[in-house]
């Protein structure tokens, strides 16, 4: 089996926690053949998707990870499964470079997740397709909406619609005499929609990544907590993280949702969870694989690439 990973630079992650790095251990333990892309060397010519690729061997250790051969043109027809880890924002440039595995995968390269369905997913909004297990919530650009829906529901959190990690998210209530100026900053004067969500409590102990590899829940989230002087959890924010079991509202949440991300291609999904409550659902490029593994000895990368391989066509 071929696989190309096409990722941010590796020279930039951090492999004892990156699950892209965790992908390529799992296919090398399968003795694929593995290759490594990064978003801008991928082209179209000749009629056909194409890249620039290099063979990449990897060591599981902090430093000195990996090692790459020699880049060389190779149509993305080469190899059987491409994965998609490009971290957001979901800009004109990452539509492009998913319009470009789109025409592989019509090609009949297995790519994950799929290019189309990750184009038409928002991170943010996609968690509003089951609104019954999401937290009230409002996408304006309008500073009057957002100011009165701070006033109804007493402290809101405010995030931009194509951040990652916990990047530009704001806690704010309608009598704080900053409120204004963040709503003013976070819509660009209102030309740009922003979500806000009722404050979750909840957050002061955690919220839960789980895992979804077509469409069913790994039976372990990552408990993400937030820092003393923090209300965000995520790990790229200073939050830490903590191996728990799935609770059963977990549960109840991914039979809810999994079977429909994966008929639509998502076969691999990152869901954030607030108490009892879905905040986002997460399809570009899913984190806490690596935690989850090496907590609870599951190959859980491995699993994703077993179910792919199934799609290969013979």
């Amino acid at each position: 089996m071929r696989i190309a990973v096409v990722m941010d630079p590796i020279e930039r992650i951090k492999p004892w926690k990156d699950t892209s790095f965790a992908f390529l251990l799992s296919a090398q333990a399968r003795d694929w053949e593995c290759w490594y892309i990064e978003p801008s060397w991928l082209f179209f010519a000749d009629g056909a998707p194409q890249a620039e690729a290099a063979p990449v061997s990897v060591i599981d250790r902090d430093q000195d990870f990996y090692t790459l051969g020699e880049r060389a043109t190779r149509a993305l027809t080469d190899f059987d499964i491409i994965l998609q880890r490009q971290d957001p924002p979901i800009d004109l440039d990452y539509h492009y470079v998913t319009g470009l595995l789109s025409l592989a995968e019509q090609a009949g390269v297995v790519v994950a997740n799929r290019p189309d369905a990750v184009r038409a997913a928002n991170e943010k909004l996609l968690a509003q397709h089951f609104p019954a297990f999401c937290p009230p919530t409002l996408v304006s650009r309008s500073i009057e909406q957002l100011r009165a829906f701070a006033a109804e529901q007493g402290e809101i959190v405010v995030k931009p619609l194509d951040a990652m990690g916990g990047s530009s998210v704001f806690k704010v209530h309608e009598d704080d005499v900053n409120t204004q100026v963040i709503l003013e900053v976070m819509t660009r004067d209102q030309t740009e929609l922003v979500m806000a969500q009722r404050y979750l409590p909840e957050i002061r102990t955690g919220d839960r990544r789980v895992l979804l590899i077509d469409g069913e829940p790994v039976d372990h989230a990552l408990l993400r907590i937030p820092g003393q002087k923090s209300f965000r959890a995520n790990l790229a924010a200073g939050g830490r993280g903590e191996v728990v079991p799935l609770r059963e509202r977990d549960r109840e949440i991914a039979a809810a949702v999994g079977p429909w991300l994966a008929e639509r291609g998502h076969w691999f999904v990152g869901l954030d969870v607030i108490g009892d409550w879905l905040t986002e659902i997460n399809v570009t490029s899913p984190t806490c694989a690596r935690e989850i593994s090496a907590a609870t000895d599951q190959d859980v990368t491995g699993r994703l690439l077993d179910h792919l391989a199934s799609r290969v066509p013979a």
